[in-house]
């Protein structure tokens, strides 16, 4: 028996719009990136305002009750980050990343046009009724039978078209981007830095414009702006195709996994020999340079090193062997992201609980900042526009700076930028703790003068502590990680590593409702009423700063979690510039 070593390579992965070969970008990068930038713009404005808003929707115009909107809403996010892995896979496995974009934006756009249709037909929603009569039983007709089926599958094409856009976008402006040299990898570092900033860009228009013409001009023009800006977002992303280059989807990267295991699984009875010299060695040059060689991990997972034990009878040439062993890499890739994967998940929960939270203890306060009434969703502004600022400053001033301090090509590795947020979710996690208990204080103080709405005489900018730490979180935490899935995971699964990012966004979300249920029924009393249950913040029964408490131990717990596997990790690539390929030089 004998081990399969690596060879020289293959054809270009990397095609223009003709088809023709690319193989280095010479500056054009940057000019192609700026198109997914901008898409990734208009893309979340669009996705904000319906995550945010759809549920005033369901209420007022389809007449669903508290429970079934919440319900809808819930199920619309899970399948969003669902139907993004599935638009990875397609994407990586079958057609380019550019294409997967287009073919899923004119489906949102079909989904957009068919809530527009509803929303402006009588005939499909049902009769108007006043708000105030939705409280007597009978008065206003829920939405049913055809009228609903209408509207489901108008909202899943919209999810299905946005979940595939959303895993595809910033994988496509990574691959503008060459990993060979130090322009390249800087490029690449502050692209998604400027992605992020174009994505955050998009939630603040959603969270201010968008959602003032759904509230205000109605659902209508709402849906149709919603639309339009999707329509702008597929022409911009269109128009740079002179200027994009396309990765060439490279099969299904299941079944290279799943052979992968088969073979280490077959042969796990044999040993590798180490007789023949330097085994797995890897021989890469210029011409294949960006056709990404995987460099062996010797001595990582070892199992799986067994796939490449053949017969020596077989008839096997070196690029075969060069990719078996690449997919033995990718496998090995794909398992030591696991621990991370699970580790941001859990450190994600508290801040998915706390923003969700922070509107609901809005509610309850002084909303009015002189002769302006602020809304509490409004405030997710705060932590949006901070990270933008702060995104502007780090990548300008910082990134340079660190530089050349640590020789890093994002001024710190994306585990420590990650790390840094997930130490914020719990500083966030207890300022809002003593906000509450300040609330609940002056609550306690002015129990005559709180009114019959339920505001306690406290602004509402309190809130504004908490979420500008938040801010810190999504500046760091959130590009780190995007960055992290993206430029770890092998080249023919990118969009795959940014499904997986989004995807934590969603098994978070799922993770702190099954945390409410359980705090909920652990702490039941004699009165049936756990700390998060009811409807009235300021009811005595409630424990919101205990709650707070509580998810701020978890936070600290998952923190020091995550620095045991980020000190285990073991990057693919070298993080640091390449001195004697330094183009400031």
């Amino acid at each position: 028996m004998m081990v399969l070593s690596s060879s020289m390579a293959s054809q270009s992965v990397y095609v223009d719009w003709k088809g023709n070969p690319i193989i280095n970008r010479k500056g054009n990068g940057v000019k192609a990136a700026t198109f997914t930038c901008l898409t990734a713009a208009m893309l979340s404005s669009v996705s904000l305002s319906i995550s945010l808003n759809l549920v005033t929707y369901l209420q007022q115009t389809l007449h669903m009750g508290v429970a079934r909107a919440s319900t809808t809403i819930t199920n619309f996010v899970g399948l969003s980050n669902g139907f993004s892995l599935i638009g990875a896979f397609i994407s990586d496995s079958y057609i380019t990343r550019f294409k997967t974009i287009i073919i899923s934006g004119l489906v949102e756009l079909l989904g957009l046009g068919l809530l527009t249709a509803q929303a402006s037909l009588p005939s499909l929603h049902p009769p108007t009724c006043k708000i105030n009569s939705m409280s007597r039983a009978g008065t206003c007709e829920e939405v049913s039978g055809y009228k609903t089926v209408f509207f489901f599958v108008s909202l899943y094409l919209y999810a299905l078209g946005e979940g595939c856009t959303r895993a595809s976008t910033p994988s496509l402006g990574g691959d503008q981007f060459d990993d060979d040299d130090n322009e390249g990898k800087r490029q690449k570092a502050s692209y998604f830095n400027w992605y992020t900033f174009g994505f955050s860009s998009g939630i603040f228009i959603g969270a201010t414009f968008i959602v003032w013409t759904q509230n205000v001009k109605g659902w209508v023009y709402g849906f149709g702006l919603c639309a339009l800006i999707i329509l702008l977002g597929i022409i911009i992303l269109a128009s740079g195709f002179c200027f994009i280059r396309n990765c060439v989807p490279q099969g299904s990267p299941l079944t290279r996994i799943f052979q992968v295991f088969v073979a280490a699984f077959k042969n796990r009875k044999l040993s590798i020999s180490t007789s023949d010299g330097e085994l797995f060695k890897s021989q890469t040059t210029q011409e294949d340079a960006h056709n990404e060689q995987l460099i062996h991990t010797k001595g990582c997972l070892r199992f799986l090193d067994k796939a490449l034990i053949i017969d020596e009878e077989m008839p096997i040439d070196d690029n075969q062997r060069l990719q078996m062993l690449n997919k033995v890499e990718e496998t090995k890739i794909i398992i030591r992201m696991i621990p991370i994967f699970l580790c941001s998940i859990i450190s994600n929960m508290p801040l998915v609980l706390l923003l969700t939270l922070s509107v609901q203890q809005g509610t309850t306060m002084n909303t009015k900042v002189g002769n302006i009434n602020v809304p509490p969703a409004t405030l997710v502004v705060i932590p949006v526009t901070f990270q933008m600022v702060t995104l502007v400053i780090y990548d300008r001033w910082i990134i340079p700076f660190l530089q050349r301090i640590t020789g890093y090509t994002n001024g710190i590795t994306p585990l420590w930028r990650i790390g840094i947020g997930f130490f914020f979710i719990p500083v966030s996690t207890f300022i809002a703790a003593f906000v509450e208990m300040r609330r609940m204080r002056i609550l306690e103080e002015h129990v005559g003068s709180v009114d019959s709405n339920g505001v306690v005489p406290m602004s509402v900018m309190w809130l504004g502590f908490q979420f500008f730490v938040l801010g810190i979180c999504d500046a760091t935490s959130f590009v780190g990680l995007l960055d992290f899935f993206n430029t770890e995971i092998s080249r023919g699964m990118k969009s795959i590593g940014s499904a997986i990012f989004f995807s934590i966004i969603g098994f978070s979300s799922f993770l702190g409702t099954i945390m409410i249920d359980i705090i909920n029924t652990s702490t039941r009393k004699n009165n049936g009423m756990g700390w998060l249950e009811g409807n009235n913040l300021n009811a005595h029964t409630i424990n919101l700063d205990k709650f707070y408490w509580l998810i701020s131990i978890i936070g600290i717990l998952s923190f020091l979690n995550y620095i045991f596997w980020a000190n285990k990790y073991v990057y693919r690539h070298d993080q640091r510039l390449d001195s004697s390929n330094n183009s400031t030089n």
